[in-house]
């Protein structure tokens, strides 16, 4: 569609809202033509020696008979691809190319069609966009990668950051059976002044990024009819409430304003209470959603709980004023009905998504606690949890876990005799959740199982090796489970298990042999001082025929049907029988009321993401959550590092919020020791931050990202940049450097009009309303605090804006 076209249905739609019931438009997008750039070929034809393509640099490549072609559209957006794969090439691999537009252009988002070329961790493209008043400003695009190592069977994520899904790719003269992906991600842009260029990344030397695809939503700038609004997506999910008694589906409705930024005022703006529902054959709205403030240049998500709808049914969304007058309907939107029976099918299970309940939680407890908590060492910048790697890796004098073992318990002492020491003598589960509560946690996931294949639960007939027949001799899992459910309901409880048993080289579970890969071979441990012929013993083995089979599957089915757990958050993946697992996971939970959550480490079907030790520097529309320890450097307990050097109130909170302003949980791991006991640093800090989160959580808890961005991009010289959340009825600025001078400046046009009341966050509870300005034409916010208010926090400074609802 072109642009002249979009601007004039959005003229008409703004004189239809004002003066009746609007038709909204559909949401716009224009693919930008990117052949003129292509200097890769990602596609091989199948049987095709001359097709031959290296996507990689190492010969690797795309099967060609799955990728679209054309004129394509994915999510409601159209990208311009190659005609036809395998023959030319067919993608931009970045090296400081510059897109021009045909002519400068405001725009609302911009759309990305792209693969990084490493099969690691993400790695961050910077694009620059260049405007037409010579201002630039970088996009931090996450780059994931066009393959990960999951061993898995051909799956279809349903997941709008991952579009393509196959089960290989072409390498060398066969094929590598790990999914092979194309990512999505879209990001709004600054609408201050018109787009004129995309310079793209300079190249790398690994984890290149090849872009397939562009698109702009281009903006609207006739502002003589009120708001421009656009319908950006309406997703039948698999969430869910219970709502006077009926299971209602949680519709997330997306609605844009597709105005420039610098049109802002009440006359362009839904700045009252207007209600979102959903109509359609078969559909009742049982709850509907609540907009009260889309300012031009946002968007706003709500939920609709909706009853009725079915496969391939259709349905409109519907826009009420505050008088309960239907001003606005969308074109149809298909829908799906909810799921009330998981089956084992990967189509169906990669649907499932995380809950309201984790969605709002924002923040949770790690602990690593096992018999790696006895020796609790490790040198700088390694984990303390892998010990028993560490001692043989290598296994000589270069080695300073080599070394710490040998001079501190001798050549004669092996992992599995720190078994006894490991007591959790001083384990209390009742001050245990007691300190999560105190520390602001709204879940924790406590790691029953590592990778040395000690478990704290009880494990049945699969293997003895646990802390039930061992060691304490107590069910830990259990008691930490059900204390919590008991004690402190409103704290979901969450289970970490690692798929294989220890790793790399020399490896231990003699019952994953069968599965062993690369890194992970399986077998007995040699013996750290006396490598040839002697192999440690895995004490508590039982005889059993197949280790998925017999022991992962039982245990994983074990803690979500014996224990309740409500998070598996599993680690490595590799070979497993994730999809039996994950039917009865949500079919258990379904049947009691619940609604799961299982992370991207179990080898299939991921609801979110989990960088380690890494947060993302961009708002990522799919869920993700970061984990680090309390430990700069470690999970478990490692008593080399100095109790300064743990993340204190500060670290903590100001990492917190900047992960949830980018749609992100943070998830904080402490250390116990064997004996179970929190050590006072780790305590002192998590209760510092804790203290901050009972006055200020409400920038924290159950709020939204800002579409706009998670982030002022230019702040005061001297200082970090504040960062922002969003409410149905309030936005939040959250300074990480205090404020000086009586005033809080912040250099972006947020959504704040006249008559709306700014308070501060503060020790006994918030401020009197502050006074404000708004400096036009910038924009520039400037809100005035006094000295008192401010030294009485630390950490960071939260305000709170509340909007005047008429």
């Amino acid at each position: 569609m072109a642009i002249q076209a979009i601007l004039f249905l959005f003229s008409g739609l703004c004189a239809q809202f004002l003066g009746g019931h609007a038709t909204l438009p559909e949401y716009p997008s224009q693919a930008l033509p990117l052949s003129a750039f292509f200097n890769n070929k990602a596609a091989t034809a199948k049987g095709d020696p001359s097709s031959l393509a290296d996507f990689d640099g190492n010969g690797n490549a795309y099967d060609s008979q799955f990728l679209p072609t054309g004129s394509w559209e994915y999510d409601g957006l159209t990208f311009a691809l190659p005609s036809s794969w395998a023959k030319n090439d067919d993608n931009v691999l970045a090296n400081c190319q510059v897109l021009r537009l045909q002519k400068p252009t405001f725009v609302h988002e911009l759309h990305f069609l792209y693969a990084a070329d490493g099969n690691g961790a993400p790695s961050v493209s910077v694009f620059s966009l260049n405007f037409a008043d010579n201002s630039s400003q970088q996009v931090d695009l996450v780059a994931k990668n066009w393959w990960v190592l999951v061993f898995a069977t051909p799956i279809n994520f349903r997941r709008l950051d991952l579009l393509y899904k196959r089960p290989y790719h072409f390498e060398g003269k066969g094929k590598n059976l790990n999914a092979t992906n194309i990512h999505e991600w879209s990001t709004s842009v600054p609408s201050e002044s018109p787009l004129e260029s995309i310079t793209f990344p300079p190249s790398a030397t690994s984890n290149r990024m090849h872009v397939f695809g562009l698109s702009i939503t281009p903006s609207t700038t006739d502002t003589t009819n009120g708001p421009a609004l656009a319908v950006r997506r309406a997703r039948f999910t698999t969430r869910w409430d219970d709502i006077d008694g009926v299971r209602a589906q949680a519709v997330e409705v997306t609605l844009a304003n597709l105005l420039p930024s610098f049109t802002m005022s009440p006359n362009t703006s839904i700045t009252n209470t207007h209600t979102v529902e959903l109509v359609g054959p078969g559909i009742q709205t049982v709850s509907p959603g609540v907009i009260n403030r889309l300012v031009p240049a946002d968007q706003a998500r709500v939920d609709v709980f909706v009853t009725g709808s079915r496969v391939n049914g259709t349905a409109v969304v519907q826009i009420r004023d505050s008088a309960g007058i239907v001003v606005a309907t969308s074109g149809e939107w298909k829908t799906s009905p909810l799921i009330d029976n998981w089956t084992p099918d990967a189509d169906v299970l990669g649907m499932h998504e995380t809950p309201a309940w984790w969605n709002a939680a924002k923040y949770g407890i790690f602990i690593h606690w096992g018999v790696y908590s006895t020796p609790a060492w490790a040198p700088p910048t390694s984990y303390a949890e892998w010990y028993d790697w560490d001692i043989r890796h290598p296994p000589n004098s270069s080695n300073p876990t080599w070394v710490h073992h040998l001079e501190t318990y001798g050549k004669d002492v092996i992992y599995d005799d720190f078994i006894p020491d490991f007591t959790a003598s001083k384990f209390n589960a009742s001050a245990w959740v007691d300190l999560f509560d105190r520390a602001g946690a709204k879940y924790f996931v406590l790691v029953t199982k590592h990778l040395d294949g000690f478990a704290l639960f009880d494990t049945g007939n699969t293997t003895n090796r646990n802390s039930v027949q061992l060691g304490p001799k107590r069910d830990l899992v259990a008691e930490l489970l059900q204390t919590a459910k008991a004690e402190k309901p409103e704290i979901h409880r969450g289970t970490y298990y690692s798929m294989p048993e220890w790793q790399v080289l020399l490896s231990f579970s003699p019952d994953y042999a069968k599965y062993g890969f690369g890194l992970w071979p399986g077998g007995l441990a040699h013996n750290a001082f006396n490598v040839s012929p002697a192999l440690e013993p895995y004490t508590g083995r039982l005889n059993i025929s197949d280790y998925l089979e017999d022991l992962q599957l039982p245990q994983m089915v074990d803690l979500a049907v014996t224990y309740d757990t409500e998070i598996m958050w599993c680690d490595i993946g590799g070979p497993n029988k994730t999809l039996d697992f994950a039917a009865t996971f949500y079919n258990h939970a379904m049947a009691q009321g619940r609604q799961v959550t299982m992370n991207d480490r179990c080898g299939f079907l991921p609801d979110f993401d989990t960088p380690e030790y890494a947060t993302f520097g961009s708002i990522q529309t799919a869920k993700w959550e970061s984990s680090e320890g309390i430990d700069p450097f470690s999970y478990g307990l490692n008593t080399a590092t100095n109790a300064s050097q743990y993340k204190n109130g500060t670290t903590i909170i100001q990492t917190l919020v900047d992960i949830v302003s980018k749609n992100g949980n943070f998830l904080l791991d402490i250390g116990p020791t064997a004996e179970g006991e929190i050590i006072a640093p780790m305590i002192e800090n998590l209760l510092d931050a804790g203290t901050w989160l009972d006055f200020a959580g409400e920038c924290v808890y159950d709020t939204e990202y800002w579409f706009p961005g998670s982030e002022d991009p230019n702040p005061p010289p001297g200082t970090t940049a504040p960062r922002f959340t969003t409410t149905p009825t309030t936005f939040c600025v959250v300074a990480f450097s205090q404020p000086e001078g009586g005033k809080v400046t912040v250099n972006k046009r947020l959504p704040v009009m006249a008559g709306d009341e700014i308070v501060f966050l503060r020790p006994g509870g918030p401020s009197t309303p502050l006074n404000w300005t708004v400096d036009e034409p910038t924009g520039r916010l400037v809100i005035d605090v006094s000295e008192s208010d401010v030294r009485a926090v630390d950490y960071a400074w939260a305000f709170q804006v509340l909007y005047k609802l008429e």
